[in-house]
């Protein structure tokens, strides 16, 4: 409940895909002067403590999506997830990993100072993370989800729990107001698309980076067709195409309500086969520029259903990194989010920071139709990964051929470098981590075109994103679902 939240839903009433946008906004008593102030000279918003806070979107995410398409009851929507919360779960192998790494990081964070105590007492136990299989409970969240329950929206924005939150929020030195939390929306939206290889991609539009699939997208198809997922000329063209398109994103991306997003002239075939034009077959670039368009004047889930009915959600909703701000309502058992890291510094950039000012996002759900029908609904956490993932994914699928599972079994490749929205600069060629099932072939073609490569040691670290996925059979109908043995996710019908 203290993170953001994206959807999209078909609606198979309607014939359509509609896009929900559920994320928070920075406090309206802060300015970009007093948080460069307060952040005495430093270039960037730490990941964590009091500067990352923006208002969580996740509740009025939940109260639009039920409004809109809901047909439970509204409280029994939240009786398993109060049954687990008093009852505990079994904390998952791979989850444990990460809950421990965040731990470590926490413990050791000095933006969080004395603000641990919360954080502890809600998530630790005997002071360690818990181990896999271990039993863990959150009676704090039970109450919160038994408030919104009983009340709605109002059960969490308003009342006892929004004054914990506030509390929680000024002892740590931050700006949320009860106010901010009553002005928390959920906006619907109209999904951006492509198409790709036959079929119709589509994203949720900016504030989040959505549109960099999308970009991906179109220059990879600017090259002909490949059938083979481990041709290390469709690897080179994805890392070049990927170093093209997140310099963009570096210089573009923003909160369209601030900034004036060029959305048109990016997707623009003509300026797709531009930056195309500038992939060297035979060298990784180092050179990490913006493309020139003119701006017209003026911790992560992801989850995928489908049912009887032809309904498909595609929804993801995050703290951002692991237990977000690490600031928590200890007596309602949830961390606030820490997406206003995601903001810039540097006055007139696109995504500066600004009071009521929504932050860049990295979570995007995923959705592909086929002839006007609803064929592929997927994601994959993973921040700065996520497009990267999914674009891998999307080639598999549509362009190799390989099924909802096997798409997400073979290897991925992770870049990093360049320039990112919050105005952290890495090297320039930057480095690609692959999973070392990825065919040692592939390795010394792209070391060869002079890409810096290096093997996946540690899947936490080197993580490569977290798909899950349902893919509706054209012909008949049925559902075929996947989910990435990376995480402790699973692929269930009834």
């Amino acid at each position: 409940p203290g993170g953001d939240l994206f959807a999209m839903v078909w609606d198979p009433l309607q014939r359509e895909l509609v896009g929900l946008n559920a994320s928070g906004r920075s406090p309206a008593a802060l300015s970009l002067a007093d948080l460069r102030e307060g952040l005495q000279g430093r270039a960037n918003i730490p990941a964590r403590g009091r500067w990352t806070l923006t208002t969580p979107g996740a509740v009025a995410g939940w109260a639009a999506l039920h409004q809109r398409f809901g047909r439970l009851p509204w409280p029994q929507l939240f009786a398993p997830a109060i049954a687990v919360a008093k009852d505990g779960f079994a904390v998952g192998a791979r989850t444990s990993l990460w809950w421990a790494r965040a731990a470590r990081e926490i413990a050791q964070d000095p933006e969080l100072g004395g603000a641990l105590q919360g954080f502890n007492t809600t998530f630790l136990r005997a002071g360690a993370a818990p181990l896999a299989g271990q039993s863990m409970i959150n009676p704090g969240l039970a109450r919160t989800f038994e408030a919104i329950a009983e009340h709605g929206v109002s059960g969490f924005y308003t009342g006892e729990i929004a004054a914990a939150l506030v509390r929680t929020v000024s002892a740590a030195g931050g700006y949320l107001t009860v106010a901010d939390l009553n002005a928390a929306r959920a906006a619907w939206v109209t999904p951006l698309h492509t198409d790709f290889r036959g079929f119709r991609v589509h994203v949720l539009p900016p504030n989040g980076q959505g549109l960099s699939v999308l970009q991906m997208l179109n220059i990879l198809q600017e090259f002909p067709a490949q059938s083979d997922p481990h041709s290390p000329a469709w690897w080179h063209r994805f890392l070049e195409a990927k170093k093209l398109v997140f310099a963009d994103r570096a210089r573009y991306y923003a909160d369209p309500d601030f900034a004036r997003m060029p959305i048109a002239q990016l997707l623009d075939p003509a300026y797709t086969a531009a930056r195309a034009a500038l992939i060297d077959p035979t060298r990784a670039r180092a050179d990490q520029t913006p493309g020139d368009v003119r701006v017209p004047a003026s911790d992560t889930t992801y989850l995928t259903v489908a049912d009887a009915t032809g309904q498909m959600v595609s929804l993801i909703q995050s703290l951002f990194v692991p237990f977000g701000s690490a600031l928590v309502v200890p007596e309602f058992g949830f961390a606030l989010q820490s997406r206003g890291s995601g903001f810039a510094l540097a006055a007139g950039h696109p995504n500066a920071y600004a009071p009521g000012k929504r932050p860049f996002h990295t979570i995007i759900p995923g959705f592909v139709t086929e002839a006007q029908t609803p064929y592929f609904s997927f994601g994959a956490i993973g921040g700065d990964m996520q497009p990267q993932a999914q674009v891998q994914i999307l080639a598999r699928v549509l362009e190799f051929g390989c099924d909802v599972r096997s798409a997400g079994v073979l290897p991925r490749i992770r870049h990093s470098g360049g320039l990112s929205p919050n105005g952290v600069q890495e090297a320039s060629l930057g480095v690609a981590c692959y999973e070392t099932h990825l065919p040692g072939a592939v390795v010394a073609a792209l070391v060869r075109r002079g890409h810096q490569l290096q093997p996946i040691s540690d899947p936490v670290s080197g993580f490569v994103g977290g798909y899950q996925g349902i893919m509706r059979d054209p012909a008949t109908g049925a559902y075929w679902g996947a989910s990435d043995h990376r995480l402790d996710g699973c692929a269930l019908g009834c």
